[in-house]
C-alpha cells in the first residue's frame, strides 16, 4: 500500500494497516530497555532527591545532578505485578510483570531510548546512552561534537553554549513485536510523552530547553552510532543554563548543509548490543515511513506558519481562573496512575476541571523549531472533551479554548455509552468516567509543509500534551488512562471535525479511581 494509504489506515482502519495473521510471540519478546556490551560505563548516583517542590535556580550541573535529572525523566521507578482479570478464571493464569517509569508507554513497552551529549567538568565530553536498567551512562562517542551538531540543526542553536543535548529515538522492534504496524503511531505518541516529561523535569532543575524536530537524520544517527534499519532519532533537545541563542546567530545559516557531506567527516563507531529476541520480524512499512520522513538538507527545514483560528459559535462557558497552588513534582509523578476498571464516578467541580485544563495548557508552552515565534506553539493540537456530572457544565461535548479559558459547546447529551461502544477492548469502564478528553489535530498532519515527517511530529505534539494532562490530573488527585483503541470515526462525528479537516488523535479518560489489586514496589525511598 502507498504511504498515504498506510498513514490514513493507521488513523481510521488499523486492520488494513496491520500485517495479516499476526500472532505475538511473548516468549521471544524484546527487553523494554536497550543494553550495550563492552563499552565504558559511568555509574550515576542513586541518592535522588525525594522532593522537588520548587524549581531550582539555574546553575551548571555536575554528574550527580544529571543522574537525578535522567532518573526523573526516564528511569525505572517501580515494578508491578498484576493478573489479567480475564485470565483469573483459569487455573494456569500468569502474572504480568511491568517495569514502570514516570512517563507512561503503551503496554509498558517503552520503544523510545534516551541519549545525551554532555559537557561537564567532572565527566569526559561525549555522547552517552542512558542505561535505565542499571541507572548509568554508557559512553558511545568521546569528544566535542558541537560543530557536527550545530550544522545538523542548520546552525539554528548555539550548541556551544549548552551543557548538554538530549536525543529521543525510536527502536522499532521494541513495540512492533506486539502492536504490528500500529506501532508506528504509538512510537510517535510515546516519544512525545517522554519529551513532555523531559521538558517538565528540565523546568524543575532550572534548565532551559528547545525542541528541534527538524534535523539531518543521518548525521544525528551516525553521531549516536545507530543502525537506521533498527532505530532512528525523533527529536533533539538542547539543554542550557547560560544565555543561549535558540534560533541561531546567523553564522552559517545562509549556507545549506547536506547529510552526506557532514557524515563523511564523522568517524563511524562500532557497538555491540544484547538482543533478547532470537527472531526479529521485518517491518517494511515502518522503514518506508521513516525513510520518507528523513531530511537530507538543511535547506528543507520549514516553519509551520499560522494555524486556523479556533472555532467560534455555540454556547460559551467561561471557566473560573486557576487558584494558585504549589505541588511536589516528585509526588505527582509517583502518584500518576492509569485506571482501567478502577474508575469511580464522582461529581467534578468546575474549579477542578478548570485547574486541570489550565495547568496542562500553561505548561505545554515550549520553544519549537517549527514555530515562527518562540513559545507560540502554533501546532494545532487542542483539547476537546465529553463531560458528565461536572458542576455548572451540562452533560455534552465541548471544545476547550485555551486562549479564553472557556468551553465551547458542540452538543449536549450523555456520550458515555457511545464512547464505550467505540472501544476495541473493554478494559476501561467509561460509564464511571466524568471527563473523557480527546487531543485533536490536523487530519493531513501538515503534509503540505512538513511532508511525511509531519505525521510523527503531530503525534509527538499530542504526546507532549497528554503528559501535561496526566501530571495536572495527578496533582488534582485524579487518574488518567491514555487510549488509542477507540473508534476515531465515532469521536470525529461527535465533535463535528470532518468539516474542519481535523481528527481525534488520542482519548484520555480522567476521573476519581479506587486502588487496583496488584503488587507494586517503588524504587524511590
Amino acid at each position: 500500500m502507498s504511504l498515504e494509504e498506510f498513514l490514513h489506515n493507521l488513523q481510521f482502519n488499523i486492520n488494513r494497516a496491520n500485517q495479516p495473521n499476526w500472532e505475538v510471540d511473548w516468549e521471544d519478546a524484546p527487553l523494554p530497555y536497550k543494553l550495550y556490551r563492552g563499552l565504558r560505563v559511568v555509574p550515576l548516583s542513586l541518592e535522588v532527591p525525594v522532593s522537588l517542590t520548587e524549581s531550582q535556580p539555574p546553575s551548571e550541573p555536575n554528574l550527580e545532578r544529571i543522574g537525578h535529572f535522567l532518573w526523573y525523566v526516564y528511569g525505572i521507578t517501580g515494578v508491578s505485578q498484576s493478573v489479567d482479570p480475564d485470565d483469573s478464571q483459569y487455573q494456569e493464569s500468569y502474572p504480568i510483570h511491568s517495569y514502570r517509569r514516570f512517563a507512561p508507554s503503551g503496554g509498558a513497552l517503552y520503544p523510545n531510548e534516551l541519549y545525551i551529549y554532555l559537557k561537564l567538568d567532572d565527566l569526559p565530553d561525549g555522547i552517552y546512552h542512558y542505561d535505565v536498567a542499571h541507572h548509568r551512562l554508557v559512553l558511545l562517542r568521546e569528544g566535542n561534537v558541537d560543530s557536527y551538531l550545530e550544522r545538523a540543526l542548520g546552525n539554528r542553536c548555539e550548541i556551544s553554549k549548552c551543557f548538554g543535548t538530549a536525543f529521543v529515538s525510536t527502536r522499532f522492534w521494541k513495540n512492533f513485536f506486539k502492536y504490528n504496524n500500529f506501532s508506528y503511531r504509538l512510537q510517535g505518541l510515546d516519544a512525545g510523552v517522554l519529551m513532555g516529561q523531559l521538558l517538565e523535569t528540565s523546568k524543575r532543575f532550572g534548565f532551559e530547553s528547545g525542541v528541534y524536530v527538524q534535523f539531518l537524520d543521518s548525521v544525528i544517527n551516525r553521531l549516536l552510532g545507530l543502525t537506521e534499519e533498527e532505530e532512528s532519532v525523533y527529536t533533539v533537545i538542547p539543554l542550557s543554563v547560560a544565555v543561549t541563542n535558540w534560533v541561531g546567530n546567523g553564522r552559517g545559516k545562509e549556507r545549506t548543509f547536506t547529510a552526506d557531506e557532514i557524515c563523511r567527516e564523522i568517524p563511524a563507531i562500532s557497538v555491540e548490543l544484547y538482543e533478547k529476541s532470537e527472531r526479529i520480524r521485518e517491518f517494511p512499512m515502518l522503514l518506508a515511513a521513516n525513510e520518507a520522513s528523513k531530511i537530507d538538507s538543511t535547506g528543507d527545514f520549514q516553519k509551520l506558519g499560522k494555524q486556523p483560528a479556533f472555532r467560534t459559535g455555540g454556547n460559551e462557558i467561561h471557566l473560573p481562573e486557576m487558584e494558585p497552588f504549589t505541588y511536589d513534582f516528585v509526588e505527582i509523578c509517583n502518584n500518576r496512575y492509569s485506571p482501567e476498571m478502577d474508575f469511580v464516578m464522582g461529581k467534578v467541580s468546575q474549579q477542578r476541571l478548570s485547574t486541570i485544563l489550565k495547568k496542562a495548557t500553561q505548561s505545554y508552552s515550549f520553544r519549537s523549531d517549527i514555530d515562527e515565534v518562540p513559545y507560540a506553539n502554533e501546532s494545532g493540537v487542542s483539547i476537546f472533551g465529553c463531560f458528565y456530572n461536572v458542576e455548572g457544565v451540562p452533560n455534552g461535548a465541548y471544545a476547550y479554548d485555551s486562549c479564553r479559558h472557556s468551553l465551547r459547546e458542540i452538543s449536549t447529551g450523555d456520550y458515555r455509552l457511545q464512547l464505550q461502544s467505540g472501544l476495541s477492548l473493554d478494559n476501561v469502564n467509561l460509564l464511571q468516567v466524568p471527563l473523557c478528553l480527546h487531543i485533536i489535530g490536523n487530519k493531513d498532519y501538515y503534509q503540505d509543509t512538513l511532508g511525511y515527517r509531519g505525521y510523527r511530529i503531530m503525534q509527538m505534539e499530542a504526546g507532549m500534551l497528554v503528559q501535561r494532562l496526566l501530571l495536572a490530573s495527578s496533582a488534582d488527585g485524579f487518574g488518567g488512562h491514555p487510549l488509542l483503541g477507540f473508534d476515531t470515526v465515532l469521536t470525529d462525528g461527535i465533535y463535528e471535525l470532518d468539516s474542519e479537516g481535523q481528527t481525534t488523535l488520542i482519548q484520555i479518560p480522567i476521573g476519581p479511581f479506587r486502588d487496583r489489586a496488584w503488587m507494586r514496589g517503588s524504587l524511590l525511598s
